[in-house]
């Protein structure tokens, strides 16, 4: 497994709080975990307690190497990697969860949603990689996946079309935002009425 520096000052201090987040977080990670396992019918650590996180690291070990990630999408999707390489060298590491990612984004996750490599393969944002393992979730529902679920459905696009006249309606409309002409009226105004000699000064 590769082992990166966590380096001092700003970098430190953005590992620890990436870290933290994780950490505040952690149901997510649980529910990814046990979702993947269900889905891939495999535990990916062998003879852990399945009650238990894996923690940042843990989960960090059991994926690194993108061929769950890539046993995970053919599940879902099958043939969507077509070789799944059994890592000797970190190039063929690197290439799984490159695959991986590429065959999800087909599947329905937008790159926005989507981890970049370096943040798992170097152990830098493992949060990331629970966030687009809840996205592939959401993605597997609308996909009409009929096993295990992860998070709620994704909303389906739904446009509205308004005819004419509805629209020209809504052009009347005074927001909220623009406060209330609810008992408006211009009684006590003064702006551009002259003003009689004999009348008496307010002072405002």
């Amino acid at each position: 497994m590769s082992k990166r520096m966590r380096g001092y000052g700003l970098s430190a201090e953005i590992d620890r709080k990436r870290r933290d987040q994780y950490n505040n977080e952690i149901d997510r990670e649980q529910e990814a975990r046990l979702w993947i396992e269900e889905v891939i019918g495999e535990e990916l650590v062998q003879g852990s307690d399945r009650s238990q996180p894996l923690t940042w690291d843990g989960l960090h070990k059991s994926l690194m190497d993108g061929i769950v990630l890539c046993k995970l999408i053919n599940t879902l999707s099958p043939g969507s990697v077509k070789k799944i390489n059994k890592p000797m060298t970190n190039y063929h590491k690197m290439e799984n969860i490159a695959n991986f990612l590429s065959a999800i984004y087909g599947y329905g996750v937008a790159k926005e949603d989507q981890f970049n490599t370096p943040d798992l393969f170097e152990n830098v944002n493992m949060l990331a990689v629970v966030n687009t393992l809840h996205g592939l979730g959401r993605a597997a529902q609308k996909n009409g996946f009929t096993g295990s679920v992860l998070g709620p459905k994704e909303a389906d696009y739904n446009p509205r079309n308004f005819n004419e006249e509805v629209m020209n309606k809504g052009q009347t409309v005074i927001g909220l935002q623009a406060g209330s002409n609810k008992g408006a009226s211009q009684s006590g105004m003064s702006f551009g009425r002259t003003r009689n000699i004999n009348e008496p000064y307010v002072s405002s």
